[in-house]
């Protein structure tokens, strides 16, 4: 409006100042810039689907690129959920087991005296799982560690349906976190009737009487720091059916621990080396013992393996609970309501946080989370829905990939917002100097939206398709206050507006004073502003690196053809008569086809020399030999 009032005041015609003004409007909006951000975050999540990570949220692609924080659960994620019992302690003696996989079959090598059937026994009646042979191989249905136990009553001689039979089970007090044990009341058809429990060791020993806590302690400890996750068992006969199982879980007899061993996941060993390079720090937190943990965290090379435990974590007052989650990498004993106190601490402190989980418990850290990250093997519908990427695999590896996927998408909707908006720039220049200064308008409106429309369906969308850039995980987490063009990005911008313009306008001129023609001049116009676009395009397959490689060509697989698709369509446009005369062009020569690639050549070589000084002020300076 104000350029209508001031072209007017100039002078100049008021229907082609209307048309001007007009065509200002159609110039200054990028009107594809929407659609374009939303086909590159619908392009990464095609990617990370193919990486086993289903983005249920779209916005959430973008945020996976500035994650700070990746806090993961440890079994199934960091380790392969594959677990046998590798050892057993009994009041009797410690016994070594040998067999992998889920077979009933394998020995037990005894260390000391005494066999471990009482343990055995307990371990198939406290059990919810089954065991299921399909051809040679035997199948988990239920939780692995269930299953696990009862691979290993087969190993140690037990028959596991003999003893279900024998002792039918009467009532059960489910395992919850906030109980850490699971117990089951068991009765024979003689009347005899006995209660199992099995739990953490330091939930089951107190529930125990005649036991040296110090020495089992020990025992715990011991395995824990082999990596092995522990559970106790105890039990005894009861004179009598109880009402409920609450009412006789105490003074009970301590039948032994067994150890588990769950390997690490090799890919999830370099998926968190591969994170802590990108700057990312990774924490662990999990429900097992805390020298289980550290034993656990070491083997996936976590950097900090000191172990906070989620009971310790919440009686801190505030500066020190922020002080503990910032230091601390590894979690031990830790419930999902202490998953949320981690979230909400990291995320005052300013972290971008992703957290993983599977459990119902688990969906308010999944929700408060900037990432909440779902377990889709071992998780539940609830916490599937609380979150905004579900892994099909369940592995650690798959949110690396992810945030990699993030940290691409991200990267491509900068590039394509610094490769729009020059060419809406540059028409707004040549525009706005016409009427200013009272001059012939270079470029006519319908021009103008001949090239919004083809370079936005053609040249601006290749952008959305380019691959991961090299050494994309080397680079720290961008900040989450960083605005999306910083100041150097915005000079660039400028720059490149301004070669454009100038060259929309000089081009103009030239043109029209070699031939006399303002079509003439108007036709260079539109093709050079093209060719610079067309140039700039390869300009833009890094933001920062140097383009002058075969990689800037054959890179992305849909830039050569988009920019033949469009060199025809601008053929078409110049010398095809229907077009000529619906966007007033006309023919050019090869000295003016010539002029056109010039134009482009120049915005190509400025902006490279432009990123080389960048790169240069920001390069790490290299200390003279002595």
């Amino acid at each position: 409006a104000v350029l209508l009032g001031v072209g007017v005041l100039r002078g100049r015609d008021f229907a082609d100042t209307f048309l001007a003004v007009v065509g200002l409007a159609v110039a200054a909006i990028p009107e594809g810039l929407p659609a374009i951000v939303t086909i590159a975050l619908a392009i990464g999540v095609r990617r990370m689907a193919t990486h086993n990570a289903i983005v249920r949220r779209l916005p959430s692609v973008e945020t996976l690129g500035s994650v700070t924080v990746i806090c993961t659960d440890k079994t199934g994620t960091l380790t392969r959920n594959e677990m046998s019992v590798a050892r057993v302690v009994t009041p009797g003696g410690s016994f070594r087991i040998e067999g992998t996989g889920y077979a009933p079959t394998g020995r037990v090598i005894a260390d000391d005296s005494g066999a471990p059937l009482a343990l055995a026994e307990a371990a198939v009646l406290c059990n919810d799982a089954r065991l299921r042979l399909e051809g040679d191989v035997w199948h988990a249905e239920g939780d692995p560690m269930e299953a696990a136990l009862l691979a290993f009553a087969g190993r140690a001689g037990a028959d596991v349906a003999a003893i279900r039979d024998q002792w039918s089970r009467v009532d059960t007090i489910p395992f919850e976190a906030e109980r850490r044990f699971m117990a089951t009341l068991h009765g024979t058809s003689d009347g005899v009737v006995r209660i199992v429990v099995k739990g953490a060791p330091e939930a089951i020993l107190p529930m125990c009487t005649g036991v040296d806590a110090k020495q089992w302690n020990a025992h715990v400890e011991a395995l824990g720091a082999e990596g092995m996750r522990v559970l106790a068992f105890a039990g005894k006969v009861l004179g009598a059916m109880p009402d409920h199982p609450d009412s006789v879980v105490h003074d009970l007899d301590l039948l032994g621990c067994t150890g588990f061993i769950d390997p690490p996941r090799e890919e999830a060993i370099t998926a968190v080396a591969q994170c802590q390079a990108a700057g990312i720090r990774v924490k662990m937190i999990t429900g097992d013992h805390a020298v289980t943990a550290a034993a656990i965290a070491r083997q996936v090379g976590l950097r900090g393996t000191n172990v906070t435990t989620g009971t310790a974590l919440v009686a801190l007052d505030p500066a020190m609970l922020a002080q503990a989650v910032a230091d601390t990498d590894v979690f031990g004993r830790a419930s999902p309501e202490h998953k949320l106190v981690i979230v909400e601490a990291l995320q005052r402190q300013g972290h971008v946080v992703a957290m993983t989980g599977d459990g119902v418990n688990d969906a308010p850290s999944l929700k408060r989370a900037n990432v909440g990250v779902a377990m889709g093997v071992k998780g539940t519908e609830a916490a599937r829905e609380a979150a905004s990427i579900v892994l099909a695999d369940d592995n650690f590896a798959s949110i690396a990939h992810a945030v990699e996927g993030g940290r691409t998408v991200y990267e491509n909707i900068r590039k394509a917002i610094l490769y729009i908006l020059p060419t809406n720039g540059a028409e707004s220049v040549a525009l706005v100097a016409a009427i200013l200064f009272g001059l012939t308008m270079p470029i006519t409106p319908v021009q103008i939206l001949w090239i919004n429309m083809v370079t936005e369906v053609t040249l601006s969308v290749v952008i959305a398709f380019d691959p991961t850039e090299p050494g994309i995980m080397d680079r720290p987490p961008r900040d989450p206050a960083e605005p999306l063009l910083s100041r150097l990005l915005l000079w660039r911008l400028l720059l490149v507006t301004s070669l454009l313009g100038a060259a929309v306008i000089g081009i103009f001129y030239w043109g029209e004073a070699r031939t006399g023609s303002e079509l003439v001049g108007r036709t260079l116009a539109v093709n050079a502003l093209v060719m610079g676009e067309i140039f700039y395009l390869f300009n833009m397959r890094s933001v920062d690196a140097s383009s002058w490689s075969l990689r800037t060509l054959t890179g992305n697989p849909y830039a050569l053809p988009a920019v033949g698709i469009l060199l025809v369509l601008q053929a078409a446009l110049t010398h095809w008569s229907p077009m000529q005369a619906l966007f007033g062009t006309t023919d050019l020569d090869a000295m003016e086809w010539l002029a056109c690639v010039a134009v482009g050549a120049v915005v190509f070589e400025a902006v490279e020399v432009e990123k080389a000084v960048r790169r240069g002020r920001h390069a790490t300076p290299v200390a003279p030999h002595s």
